[in-house]
């Protein structure tokens, strides 16, 4: 923001005869600097689809999908692999239009009401991202549960031992963990990802709420 402070303080040098002037110039950065951030926004989204795609594929060998069958979640994943997939498109989308609209706007509040709309996007693409993580381990880890024949195994003996509660409970305790973990990562992925661009988004809001008063 170091340009846009520069010409901030030569503004309020100025006579009140240059004001309009000055003003639409700050608008008129600001608007840039917008639309940058918007671009790279939809531009990291693509890369971020097209890297874990590349990853989920180099995973999906005939070992990957007979453990699948094995705990009878091969339909399951499949099913939320579609969805997924028709929900990260449409967020992909809903950023291409919000950077095709950032980029025409001629109007302070008009600029302001995408950004606001902009950030919301992201926000929930963030959300359903890690929603989506949770309720898929979880599932894999019930699944597991139900149909690993170890762990079936191991569930077995301690009932017959009788420690039954003891170990439902630990059981439930590490998984919860490894959730938290997991979900915490991707959070801070996600925030390292996203959240500079939504910071500096932000910060330009400010700034445009600043002309409009």
């Amino acid at each position: 923001m170091e340009e846009l402070d520069i010409l901030k303080k030569a503004w309020k040098k100025e006579e009140g005869s240059f004001e309009q002037v000055s003003e639409k110039q700050i608008y008129t950065m600001l608007h840039q600097k917008s639309s940058s951030i918007v671009k790279w926004i939809l531009i990291i989204s693509i890369l971020e689809f097209v890297f874990w795609n590349v990853i989920a594929f180099g995973m999906n060998d005939e070992k990957y999908q007979a453990k699948l069958d094995a705990y009878g979640i091969a339909q399951f994943m499949l099913i939320i692999n579609v969805i997924n997939y028709a929900v990260i498109v449409g967020f992909i989308y809903v950023f291409y239009k919000n950077y095709r609209a950032i980029s025409t706007l001629d109007s302070t509040r008009n600029l302001m009401a995408s950004i606001v709309k902009t950030r919301k996007t992201v926000q929930n693409y963030i959300w359903y991202n890690l929603i989506i993580i949770a309720v898929t381990i979880v599932i894999s880890i019930v699944m597991m549960f139900s149909h690993n024949p170890e762990m079936i195994s191991m569930m077995e003996k301690q009932v017959h031992d009788g420690h039954k509660t003891l170990f439902m409970f630990i059981c439930i305790g590490v998984s919860t963990l490894f959730i938290a973990g997991i979900i915490g990562l991707f959070w801070l992925f996600y925030r390292l990802l996203y959240g500079i661009l939504l910071k500096k988004l932000f910060a330009n809001y400010k700034e445009l709420k600043k002309i409009e008063l």
